[in-house]
């Protein structure tokens, strides 16, 4: 198939918040042409064709399709693997929303069936595209910090906390550790990135508000085999507040977002301090890091440039989210095998 000169035409599978997200912004995208949304719940189907996709029930029938170059799996977590492998299967790309899987083996056969498909995978982890993200990435490489000491990371907000009871989202099995898999995720992909492979994991949920099996939040503890720490936070009921701090000997760097990834509007703050200096304040206006992550990877189905994320940092993210659900449980440090 040659996609070099033409549309990226992608396939949605899943039509809910998330799912309409993606339609909507790529069709105000150069470059992409949605055709597809698979959707069982036919209720909807009406709204998918207002959108301009034409709606299917099966992720089967749209994979017979020549003219779709990848898909986009927006469905709920223990469905991803299954569909990710079904994708690569057809020789299909395919772009998987966080996270790629629930287990580290599940994420290794995900990887797997696209390296012997020959096909791209790409990963919905979009803050990696924040400027403010890739300053901070920048100076950490760079040894601008000095030696890196400890990070704190947080991702919260209430934008959840008015689904159905008994949503996926609330479940232990399907969404374990609270706001890991809607938000902590994030923060461990982030800092895997910074720091790479984690060696230890110290986790904590509760349930103070919502009433769900899985609680609505979580705490983390990591140590990393470079040897510096960091903690971060996840709440599903309170407003917005995402934030990322890295403590250097030489330096440290804040960055704070006013408002979601999925939100036009509001500034990014980055600031630095040094000892005896004032501390310097930059700001960022709000950047579409969900588009800028699939424009990267139709650049990478392309062949035009590697993708930001390797296949061991997929795999080793939700092997850390495998390690703080059962901390979470057992209140015990988990220690990850030797990357």
């Amino acid at each position: 198939m040659n996609i070099q000169n033409k549309s990226f035409c992608i396939a949605v599978a899943g039509f809910g918040w998330w799912g309409q997200h993606i339609v909507n912004r790529l069709k105000l995208t150069e470059g992409f042409s949605v055709l597809a949304v698979i959707e069982p719940n036919k209720k909807v189907h009406d709204d998918i064709r207002a959108a301009g996709p034409t709606p299917y029930t099966s992720l089967e029938e749209v994979l017979e399709r020549d003219d779709v170059d990848a898909v986009v799996l927006t469905t709920p977590n223990p469905m991803h693997e299954e569909q990710v492998c079904k994708c690569a299967a057809a020789g299909k790309h395919v772009f998987c929303e966080k996270p790629l899987g629930l287990t580290g083996a599940s994420a290794r056969r995900s990887v797997k069936a696209c390296e012997d498909a020959g096909v791209t995978l790409g990963i919905g982890h979009e803050r990696r595209f924040e400027p403010a993200m890739e300053a901070l990435k920048a100076e950490i490489d760079s040894k601008g910090l000095g030696k890196i000491m400890h990070a704190e990371a947080a991702f919260s907000h209430d934008k959840l906390i008015n689904v159905p009871a008994g949503d996926w989202r609330t479940s232990k099995a399907v969404s374990p550790a609270a706001g890991m898999t809607a938000m902590g995720i994030h923060l461990t992909d982030l800092l895997i990135s910074f720091f790479g492979p984690v060696a230890t994991v110290q986790a904590m949920t509760a349930d103070r508000s919502l009433g769900w099996e899985t609680g609505d939040l979580v705490t983390v503890q990591l140590g990393f085999k470079a040897g510096m720490t960091a903690t971060l936070s996840a709440i599903l009921h309170t407003p917005h507040f995402i934030r990322m701090h890295v403590f250097g000997t030489d330096k440290w760097i804040e960055v704070r977002n006013d408002t979601h990834p999925d939100t036009p509007g509001g500034k990014v703050r980055y600031e630095e301090s040094v000892t005896g200096s004032p501390i310097k304040v930059t700001t960022f206006d709000w950047t579409d890091a969900v588009v800028k992550n699939l424009d990267a990877f139709k650049a990478a189905c392309l062949g035009r440039q590697p993708y930001r994320f390797s296949h061991q940092e997929m795999i080793h993210n939700i092997e850390v989210l495998e390690a703080i659900a059962k901390s979470a449980e057992t209140r015990e440090t988990v220690h990850l095998p030797a990357q």
